[in-house]
């Protein structure tokens, strides 16, 4: 229990980073629900923020962003690893996650299918739907 206390305090500065598309997304018709331990967010100023990201689905803190219901129940398992990341990484992940997209790039390689948090995403999310 207080292991699970710790983890929420130190991904805390990220998750109210999140929570800002809480209110967002109200407004505009968007949808908030807490599932497995994890606010999620979808439709409204959340789905509008993915598409300009070309994202469908975007975990900041323990917040997962989604265009639409149906796609965070497919994103659910990959974001979930993210959010085991953010419980490691804590307040370092963004930047780690940035700098990490920024160096496979100039490396020539792929921002976002070459970062290790991806891959580690897609590794183990390919394990759990075997």
């Amino acid at each position: 229990m207080m292991l699970t206390v710790l983890k929420y305090l130190w991904v805390l500065p990220n998750t109210l980073l999140g929570m800002v598309f809480v209110p967002l997304a109200l407004v505009s018709g968007g949808k908030v629900r807490a599932v497995q331990g994890a606010l999620e967010i979808h439709g409204g100023a959340a789905a509008l923020f993915l598409t300009l990201c070309r994202a469908s689905g975007m975990t900041i803190g323990h917040v997962i962003l989604g265009k639409h219901a149906r796609i965070l129940d497919e994103v659910r398992l990959h974001e979930h690893v993210h959010i085991r990341q953010y419980e490691r990484w804590g307040i370092l992940f963004l930047p780690a996650y940035f700098l990490s997209s920024i160096f496979v790039w100039l490396r020539g390689k792929h921002p976002y299918y070459d970062n290790p948090f991806e891959k580690e995403a897609f590794e183990k999310t390919a394990v759990a739907r075997l």
